[in-house]
């Protein structure tokens, strides 16, 4: 196997990567807004949520990625699964709803960027409402806005939406940019796996 061949799949690899991982389409546009309102209907307000932050967000966009911040309290005691009317853990829910969503956020370039669990209680806190009781933290990476009103009108992401919420009885999410961060981005990371091993081919095959 030539070194060419070897170089030139890890280039034809990673330039398909980053057709995925990137937004090639840039911002939402002003047409695209109205519909993706128009297509959410009443969803928002049925869940206690704003339908001109949503708005403004849209119309603000910038064509880049963002990460979710995402803070969930999940269900610890018994409710009724939607599907079969048993009592099962809400947990169980959550864990049914989020096999769902991250096929969907995948397919449109997005993935979870840090998970955790919460070891304590508040340190460092005021003027703020008592801690709820919250569980889980998150942040997931939106490949752009238009992915994220895509994702928000999957037919897969609607049906699981009522495990969401009987599994999560608190929640609240915002969008953030990265300002710092010592973790490598996957652009890098890919990059020097896919160069690793074509070096390591190469070597291999002695070309």
């Amino acid at each position: 196997m030539s070194a060419l061949i070897i170089w030139g799949t890890a280039l034809l690899l990673y330039a398909v990567f980053r057709l995925w991982y990137d937004n090639w389409n840039g911002p939402v546009k002003p047409h695209e807004v109205e519909a993706f309102l128009d297509s959410i209907g009443d969803r928002l307000e049925e869940t206690g949520n704003s339908r001109s932050i949503l708005k403004t967000f849209l119309e603000q966009d910038d064509g880049r990625e963002f990460l979710m911040l995402n803070l969930v309290k999940a269900e610890m005691r018994e409710v009724e699964d939607p599907r079969t009317g048993q009592r099962v853990r809400g947990t169980a829910l959550l864990k049914r709803y989020s096999e769902r969503f991250m096929p969907v956020l995948l397919a449109r370039g997005g993935h979870p960027a840090i998970v955790g669990r919460k070891v304590g209680g508040y340190i460092d806190a005021w003027n703020t409402p008592a801690d709820p009781g919250w569980t889980l933290f998150g942040l997931m990476r939106y490949r752009s806005r238009r992915d994220m009103m895509r994702l928000a009108l999957d037919p897969n992401f609607i049906a699981a939406h009522p495990e969401k919420i009987l599994g999560t009885p608190v929640t609240f999410s915002f969008p953030t940019h990265r300002m710092l961060s010592l973790y490598l981005s996957p652009r890098l990371s890919v990059l020097l796996l896919l160069t690793l091993a074509a070096a390591l081919t190469q070597l291999a095959f002695g070309t």
